[in-house]
């Protein structure tokens, strides 16, 4: 759980070392580290909550994907059947997002927003 700067700091360090972090949010998560010690923390906290928000994708969004032919293509058959059976396993226990370490560290710091200090 994020409760602290710090633990936000240290999620958003994971989000963008993530292979498998979109572009934007990179950029987005960047510039926040680079500012989170500043009088701009607050307008970048925001601006990271937005595209967060925007980019972290749901279980319910992802396993139809995993599910495609298009993920077959990417991931190969047997990869995307496993995505597929671990992202059903997550959600059967509860889980709300996508199987991805950028995902999973995003999640967290979406469910935990309203907790930070």
């Amino acid at each position: 759980m994020v409760k602290t700067k710090q633990d936000l700091i240290r999620k958003v360090n994971e989000v963008v070392a993530a292979s498998s972090v979109c572009p934007e949010l990179k950029e987005v998560g960047m510039k926040y580290l680079t500012g989170a010690e500043t009088d701009e923390e607050p307008e970048l906290r925001k601006l990271l909550f937005a595209e967060l928000e925007e980019d972290v994708c749901t279980l319910d969004n992802v396993i139809p994907f995993f599910e495609s032919e298009a993920a077959e293509k990417i991931f190969g058959a047997e990869q995307a059947k496993m995505m597929t059976k671990i992202a059903k396993e997550k959600k059967a226990a509860g889980g709300k997002y996508c199987i991805c370490p950028a995902c999973t560290a995003g999640g967290e710091i979406l469910d935990s927003r309203d907790i930070i200090e």
